[in-house]
C-alpha cells in the first residue's frame, strides 16, 4: 500500500468519524428536544388538571366525618369539557359535574375507575392517560380528599383534558424537527469529507512532491551518472591526449550533474515553501553583470547593456533566474558547432531581455515552454520553470517570443523600486 493510498483512507476515516459523532450528537439533541416537549406540555396539563380538582375538592361538603355532600358540586359547579368525576373511597361514582356547554364527551369509565383507584391506593394524586367514548385522547389527573377527620380519603375527585390537539402539534414538532436532524446528518458527511480533504491535502501535497522529486531526480541523473562511470572508465585505459580529452568530459558531465541537482533541489524548496524570497533593494544591472562575469562563454559571445536598475527582491533568487535564461540562451541559442551570440538589455524600468541567434523556439512549445520538465532539445526543462516561478514571487512576468537576431528572445520583468521625486527648494 502506497502512502497516497494511506492518505486517502485517512481522509475517509476520518469523514466517517466525523459523519457519525455529527450523527450521534444530532440524533441526541433531537431525542431530548422531543421529549422535552413531550414533557413540557404534559406538565401544563397535569398543572390546569390540578387547579381544577383543588377548586372541585374546595366546595365539596359534609353530612359527617366520612360522608361527602356533594349537592353544591352536582348543582351550582360548572366545569370545562370533559366533565369532573367524583368516586368513593370503594371505587363507586358519586357524581358528575354539569358540563359547561350542555354537552361533552365522557370518557371511558374503566379509564377514570382505574386512576381513581389508584388515587386512593397511593393517598394523594395519580395521572393517567385515557380515551373519551368517541376516541378523543384525554389526559387524566385524580386526587383523593380526606374526611372531616382528616385522617384518611374518602373518595377521589377526577378531572379530564382532551389533549387530540396537543398531542397533534407534538407530533409535528417532532416531525419537523426529525427531519431537519436528517437533512443535516446528510449533511455532515459531504462537509466532513470537504474539511477531511483540507486537513489532508498538505500531507498528500508534500508526499506528492517528495515522490515526484525522487522520481524525478532518479530519472535525470542515471543517464548522466552511467555517462560519468563509463568515461572514467574510459579514462582509466587511455594515455595521453585521450586520456585528458576523457578526463575534461568526465569535469563537463560531473558539473552538469551538479547543476541539475541544484536546480532540482532548488524547485523542489521553491514548492515547498522552504526557500523564502527576501525583499530588499539591490541593483539589478550589476547582478546580472556579475552573472555574465562568473559564466563560462567557451567562446561564446554575450553582449550587455545595462542602465542604473534598482528593484526589491531576493538576490540569490533573481541570480537564480538570470544564470537559467543565460545558460538556456549558451546551451540552446546557436547552431552547431558556431558560438552564440547572446545580447542582454537591462532598462531602468526593471525590465531584463536576452536575445539569442539560435534556431529559436520550436512551434507548438511556446505554451510549454515554462513548465516543469518541457523542453524541446533534450533537456531537462527545469531552468526555465524556476526562472518563471522567480519571476512570479517577485510580482513580475517571463515571457518568451521571437528575437530581432533570428533566435529567441526572453523577457522578465521585476518591479522596479520607485525613486523619490526631488522636493522643491
Amino acid at each position: 500500500m502506497t502512502a497516497t493510498t494511506r492518505i486517502s483512507r485517512l481522509r475517509w476515516w476520518l469523514s466517517t468519524v466525523f459523519a457519525l459523532t455529527s450523527a450521534i450528537g444530532l440524533v441526541s439533541l433531537t431525542l431530548f428536544a422531543i421529549r422535552n416537549n413531550d414533557t413540557a406540555w404534559r406538565a401544563g396539563t397535569d398543572d390546569d388538571l390540578s387547579v381544577q380538582t383543588a377548586e372541585v375538592i374546595s366546595v365539596i361538603g359534609f353530612r359527617d366525618p366520612t360522608r361527602p355532600d356533594l349537592g353544591d358540586l352536582v348543582d351550582g359547579f360548572d366545569a370545562s369539557c370533559p366533565q369532573v368525576t367524583v368516586f368513593s373511597r370503594t371505587g363507586a361514582q358519586l357524581a358528575v359535574t354539569r358540563a359547561a356547554g350542555g354537552h361533552c364527551s365522557r370518557v371511558r369509565e374503566a379509564d377514570l375507575r382505574a386512576v381513581a383507584v389508584a388515587a386512593i391506593r397511593d393517598g394523594d394524586s395519580a395521572e393517567a392517560d385515557g380515551q373519551t367514548e368517541d376516541g378523543h385522547h384525554v389526559r387524566l389527573r385524580a386526587e383523593a380528599f380526606p374526611g372531616l377527620e382528616g385522617d384518611e380519603p374518602v373518595g377521589t375527585v377526577v378531572a379530564a383534558a382532551d389533549t387530540t390537539t396537543d398531542e397533534a402539534e407534538h407530533r409535528r414538532f417532532a416531525f419537523l424537527l426529525s427531519v431537519g436532524c436528517a437533512l443535516l446528518v446528510a449533511l455532515s458527511a459531504p462537509i466532513g469529507h470537504l474539511l477531511s480533504g483540507r486537513a489532508t491535502r498538505p500531507a498528500l501535497t508534500a508526499l506528492q512532491q517528495q515522490e515526484a522529486f525522487l522520481a524525478e531526480a532518479a530519472h535525470d541523473l542515471r543517464t548522466p551518472a552511467a555517462s560519468l562511470r563509463a568515461l572514467a572508465e574510459i579514462a582509466l585505459h587511455q594515455d595521453g591526449e585521450d586520456r585528458d580529452a576523457a578526463l575534461r568530459r568526465t569535469v563537463r558531465l560531473a558539473t552538469r550533474m551538479g547543476d541539475l541537482l541544484d536546480a532540482l533541489l532548488t524547485r523542489a524548496r521553491l514548492e515547498a515553501g522552504v526557500a523564502q524570497v527576501c525583499r530588499e533593494p539591490l541593483r539589478l544591472d550589476q547582478l546580472v553583470e556579475a552573472v555574465v562575469d562568473d559564466t563560462a562563454a567557451d567562446g561564446h559571445q554575450v553582449t550587455v547593456r545595462a542602465e542604473e536598475t534598482v528593484v526589491v527582491g531576493d538576490p540569490e533568487l533573481l541570480q537564480r533566474a538570470v544564470a537559467n535564461l543565460l545558460g538556456n540562451a549558451l546551451t540552446h541559442g546557436h547552431a552547431p558547432s558556431r558560438p552564440a551570440e547572446v545580447e542582454i538589455t537591462v532598462t531602468a524600468d526593471g525590465t531584463l531581455t536576452l536575445d539569442d541567434a539560435g534556431p529559436g523556439i520550436p512551434p507548438g512549445l511556446a505554451d510549454s515552454l515554462f513548465k516543469r520538465y518541457h523542453s524541446g532539445s533534450g533537456s531537462t526543462g527545469l531552468g526555465l520553470s524556476i526562472a518563471s516561478w522567480i519571476a512570479h514571487a517577485h510580482g513580475g512576468t517571463l515571457t518568451s517570443g521571437p528575437s530581432p537576431l533570428g533566435g529567441a528572445r526572453f523577457t522578465l520583468r521585476i518591479p522596479a523600486r520607485q525613486r523619490p521625486k526631488p522636493g522643491r527648494l
